[in-house]
């Protein structure tokens, strides 16, 4: 109910929108109070609804301009007119009586190559096919279709290019056409060129009964008599749950029909009593033989009727009807997705308004930023002026203050120079020192080894020795006078010197002997090397008990002995330990 709802709008709003108008173009309440109340008699009669004028003017009493207010004639017409429909009323009439109260006023007056019928049949067809929303109009995709039908209707060849040209002028202006445009497009033969307005208006007329009154196929065949048993010719018409039949295709007497519903079934039939083509229509009270004018009908009427018993055991509608709704679907669909589309660019759009407002923000923030920065770096300019000024003088002052440091730091890089170099002498002294230690150290290892044999020489030797030293401090001493002294000490060098002459050749006269004791000391010593191999590190250990090794140290303030080399490292007493230690193992081996 809610699809023939809908359909009924469509033509009541073309008869609403065609009331009378002033001269001003605005609505005259008289006329629109007789046209209105003049509108809802006439849709009660063709809709069969009792037409009530009391509930008109009752709905009305509380607006100050009654029947005449637009806001309230519509839930008029839903509550006391279109609720009340049932649907047994003729759809053509119903549509016949609201095309006559609105085409003499929209109807184009330039010359039309079809008729007011087919006129008439075309409006009907837009109100079909136009969107549900007010103002009606028809989209491209609908006049595409519209036009493909009455094409293949007129047996003609569909100019796909030819329609494109015009949807795309047609986009650029509107969105689709209203209904006298649509007729206007029709009339003009801009889609049926080559075609005479007989074949035009067969085209709108097949069009018009399958999509106005849902007939799916018809035609003449023979049908056979119940009672009679004979066959006469019909005028076939196929419904969605009906097949009528007539006298002829005028429609005028109908002869009887056939119910359909999801029991029928139809099947072919052989030949029979010289008739050909014959198809059985079952239904559950009644089976129908029907006579074809050629197989090729009695298989098309045959699919057509399978497919609606078909439909009908689904609960499905019309595939005219059932096309459309998915048409509008489908654009409902895109509809939506080019909404969503839109409010995604909405909001993107939005978005990057709100970034253009923040850069906006932060170019003034910057700005002001720089300008802060400018004032900031002039009162820095003036306060680095001012210290480069008072540096200035801070400067000089610190050169002075720097040169002074610098003669400070002259003075003191002399003075450590200086003392760099006696700390270098003294190194050098210290390396020197060192070497004379080692070659002492050297000269008393080589001493100790010769001891054994020197000591018998050690008396006289140190009696030279100490003689020479004697001699050595009184040179020293000498060395320490003053300049007057010199000669006299001189002379008295000389005679010592020569006495020193005579002491170094006694002196030879006992190296000689010396090296005669190093021979003998040579020959002992193979035997040492040869018990040596038997007592590892006896020698070192002897040299070490014995103090043969010692380390140099700051001598006692007694009187030294004197060796051939300087002062023995040795005392007194430690000579005599010795000496009786060697002469008791020279005992010992006699």
């Amino acid at each position: 109910m809610v699809g023939l709802k809908e359909e009924l709008l469509k033509s009541i709003w073309h008869a609403f929108t065609a009331l009378d108008l002033d001269r001003s173009g605005k609505v005259s309440k008289s006329q629109l109070k007789a046209s209105r109340t003049v509108l809802s008699h006439n849709l009660c009669t063709v809709l069969n609804v009792p037409h009530d004028p009391v509930a008109l003017e009752e709905h009305f009493r509380d607006d100050d301009e009654g029947p005449v207010s637009n806001q309230g004639y519509m839930p008029y017409l839903n509550k006391f007119i279109l609720e009340k429909v049932q649907g047994n009323f003729d759809k053509v009439e119903f549509n016949r009586m609201c095309w006559t109260l609105c085409a003499k006023k929209n109807l184009s007056k330039s010359p039309l190559l079809i008729s007011d019928e087919d006129a008439f049949k075309v409006w009907v067809i837009f109100n079909f096919l136009s969107e549900d929303k007010y103002p009606l109009i028809i989209v491209p995709e609908e006049i595409e279709y519209f036009l493909k039908k009455l094409t293949e209707a007129m047996g003609a060849g569909w100019q796909q290019e030819q329609f494109d040209h015009y949807k795309l002028a047609l986009n650029t202006s509107r969105e689709g056409l209203s209904a006298w445009e649509l007729i206007d497009l029709i009339g003009s033969g801009q889609f049926s060129k080559g075609m005479d307005r007989q074949t035009v208006s067969m085209a709108i007329s097949e069009v018009f009964n399958e999509l106005i009154l849902d007939v799916l196929k018809q035609g003449y065949m023979l049908k056979k008599g119940h009672k009679r048993k004979n066959w006469t010719e019909r005028w076939f018409v196929l419904k969605p749950n009906i097949i009528s039949y007539y006298i002829s295709e005028d429609l005028k007497d109908k002869k009887g029909d056939i119910i359909l519903d999801g029991n029928c079934c139809v099947e072919a039939l052989p030949d029979k009593d010289g008739k050909k083509c014959l198809f059985l229509i079952k239904c559950l009270d009644k089976s129908f033989e029907i006579s074809a004018s050629d197989k090729k009908k009695k298989q098309e009427w045959i699919q057509a009727i399978q497919s609606t018993v078909s439909l009908l055991r689904a609960g499905s509608p019309p595939p005219h009807k059932e096309a459309r709704q998915k048409r509008k679907e489908l654009r409902q669909k895109l509809l939506a997705e080019q909404e969503e589309l839109e409010r995604q660019m909405r909001e993107l759009q939005t978005a990057n308004e709100n970034k253009q407002k923040e850069l906006e923000t932060v170019r003034k923030q910057l700005e002001a930023a720089a300008a802060r920065a400018a004032e900031e770096e002039k009162k820095r300019l003036q306060t680095q002026v001012e210290l480069q000024d008072r540096f200035s003088l801070e400067l000089e002052r610190e050169k002075m203050v720097r040169q002074k440091m610098e003669e400070q730091v002259a003075q003191k890089s002399s003075e450590l120079e200086q003392y760099l170099q006696r700390v270098r002498e003294l190194e050098e002294m210290y390396k020197q020192l060192q070497e004379a230690l080692e070659d002492e150290k050297q000269a008393r290892q080589d001493e100790e080894t010769v001891r054994k044999l020197q000591a018998r020489l050690l008396e006289e030797e140190s009696a030279k020795r100490a003689e020479l030293e004697k001699w050595h401090l009184q040179q020293q001493q000498t060395i320490q006078m003053t300049e007057a002294e010199k000669q006299e000490l001189e002379n008295q060098r000389m005679i010592k010197d020569q006495a020193l002459q005579v002491a170094m050749q006694q002196l030879e006269q006992l190296e000689l002997e010396r090296k005669e004791a190093l021979e003998q000391y040579e020959e002992v010593k193979k035997k040492l090397e040869t018990a040596a191999n038997n007592t590892k590190s006896w020698k070192d250990k002897v040299a070490h008990h014995e103090g043969l090794i010692r380390l140099i140290e700051p001598g006692s303030k007694n009187p030294h002995l004197i060796t051939n080399w300087g002062p023995a490292a040795f005392t007194e007493a430690e000579l005599e330990q010795r000496e009786k230690n060697w002469k008791g193992k020279k005992m010992t081996s006699e």
